[in-house]
């Protein structure tokens, strides 16, 4: 188990996942798409919706690499291009808002029962569970050819799906016990984390595709 789990890699892997699906700052755009809805359409969208962000997710851990390749694109490339990604995200987290990216137009869905449980899959789901902070994320830590990095992302990141269903279900609780400012907290400290992973992100990329910047 220890050859799988590094605690320092576990640690990193677990708050850039945790702070790019924020499944906290997510909770009120969870309770808008079910507002006056029962508690077991909550449940069954909670569900729906870390289980098509699961799927996605961990396609891109197992076949990043394998995507890498049909499509001509190095892993340095990508660790740039995802670096400065996040990092745009979390810079937009810290001023209090949500990054374009990420955030669905919650004004167009219609109100019906079939219409939120699609929501499940998009916007929930897709982006704003699995979007392309998430993929990111999960390639630049799981797609790096060695499979115990692989498992372990995977591993990670379904935790942290439980963690994401728990808040959903409880979502109403959650909030009326952290307010508004205690969301507006939450979301300006993932977002440092965010900004700080995309520019070590960067930075890796950069060092990978040019090495005469040297290392840290």
């Amino acid at each position: 188990m220890s050859a799988i789990f590094d605690f320092n890699q576990t640690v990193a892997i677990f708050m850039a996942f945790f702070a790019v699906m924020n499944p906290l700052a997510n909770t009120p755009i969870f309770l808008s798409l079910t507002a006056n809805e029962t508690s077991d359409v909550r449940k069954a969208m909670a569900f729906q919706s870390v289980i098509v962000a699961f799927c996605i997710t961990t396609t891109f851990c197992v076949l990043g690499t394998q995507i890498f390749h049909v499509f001509g694109i190095t892993i340095y490339a990508f660790k740039i291009t995802g670096g400065l990604l996040i990092a745009s995200i979390g810079f937009e987290m810290l001023h209090g808002e949500t990054s374009k990216v990420q955030k669905p137009d919650l004004e167009a869905h219609e109100e019906s029962r079939d219409r939120i449980l699609s929501s499940a899959i998009s916007p929930l789901g897709i982006p704003l569970l699995s979007g392309p902070g998430t993929i990111t994320t999960a390639v630049n830590y799981g797609a790096t050819g060695q499979v115990k990095d692989m498992f372990a992302t995977i591993i990670i990141f379904g935790f942290l799906c439980l963690i994401t269903v728990v808040a959903f279900v409880f979502g109403e609780q959650i909030q009326k016990f952290l307010g508004q400012i205690g969301f507006n907290v939450i979301t300006r400290l993932m977002g440092l984390i965010l900004g700080v992973v995309g520019v070590q992100m960067l930075i890796t990329g950069l060092q990978g595709a040019f090495p005469f910047l040297g290392h840290a």
